[in-house]
């Protein structure tokens, strides 16, 4: 039996180890390399002590025979994955989403007959930042429904719980300003909760990004922003996200990744494009795109690396 109070984890095998790892990179992508070991291992035991499990391969069968959705293997992914963000992260991407995406890709929109803007946050965690393209748009001047929707989603029910809720500490605001905190957040009780106005507009969804079945049921995009997501997915699982973002962005459509994350030796078919505060990529439309330069440079260069060494 585990005890916490003992302050002693029960240690994992190497056999073990690769065990837990391959079942949760099959699952949801995550990878766990020897790095982050004693994370997985942490977690591992405190959900067998939980379930008062006495060993590995116990819990190990409790978690390959639950429900993929509401049994044992969501809660450890609930319990495995990082979480942290906050509001305008990363606000020159935002940046030049309001200021040159949207402005471009709306005028597309409506000579073309279409609706809205459709922008998805894959791996939205508790909601920071579909949140903050909603007030960020609406500062701008756009119109919920009419100019833009909001879709989020997370492997981690626990997270969109909490995003549906919309209460959020001091942490969450250390990069937005507090007119804007003051504008569409109530405080109450050393919290503050977000607006009916921008709840409604961004609906949230379960999705594990290596369930397409599931993905099939949201539209086509215009905008899908998934950002230090694929950072924590090893080579294989990255190419298969990026593989479904193609499919789901429209021609023209725009991917926005972390600052960390870059697509080099993981997919060709999206061009990266230069903006005037950011680098994005996008989806090409058919007869008008032209190869990146610095993106074709960059890949050069690594090429060359791996062919000396």
């Amino acid at each position: 039996m585990i005890h916490a109070e003992s302050g002693h984890d029960l240690a994992m095998t190497d056999g073990e180890f690769r065990m837990f790892a391959e079942l949760l990179r099959t699952q949801c992508g995550l990878h766990f390399g020897q790095e982050t070991r004693f994370l997985l291992e942490k977690r591992v035991n405190r959900r067998m002590e939980q379930l008062s499990l006495t060993n590995y391969a116990a819990y190990h069968y409790e978690l390959r025979h639950a429900s993929r959705h509401d049994g044992e293997m969501a809660q450890l992914i609930d319990d495995v994955t990082t979480n942290e963000t906050y509001f305008v992260r990363e606000r020159g991407q935002l940046r030049a989403l309001m200021g040159e995406i949207f402005p471009e890709v709306l005028m597309q929109r409506r000579e073309r007959g279409g609706g809205p803007i459709s922008i998805w946050s894959a791996g939205c965690a508790s909601g920071e930042e579909p949140y903050s393209i909603v007030i960020l748009a609406l500062e701008a001047g756009y119109e919920p429904d009419s100019d833009f929707r909001v879709y989020a989603s997370d492997i981690s029910r626990r997270m969109l719980r909490k995003a549906r809720q919309g209460i959020y500490r001091q942490s969450s605001f250390r990069e937005m300003e507090g007119s804007l905190r003051e504008r569409y957040f109530e405080e109450k009780d050393g919290s503050w909760k977000i607006s009916d106005e921008i709840k409604r507009c961004v609906d949230f969804i379960h999705i594990n990004l290596m369930e397409r079945s599931k993905i099939a049921l949201l539209g086509a995009m215009d905008v899908i922003l998934c950002r230090n997501v694929i950072i924590y997915f090893d080579p294989a699982s990255k190419r298969k996200v990026i593989e479904t973002f193609e499919h789901k962005l429209r021609p023209g459509g725009h991917l926005l990744l972390g600052h960390s994350e870059s697509l080099i030796n993981i997919s060709s078919s999206l061009e990266l494009r230069h903006l005037q505060t950011d680098l994005v990529y996008r989806r090409p439309v058919m007869g008008l795109s032209t190869p990146d330069p610095w993106h074709a440079a960059a890949q050069a260069a690594i090429d060359k690396v791996e062919r000396t060494s």
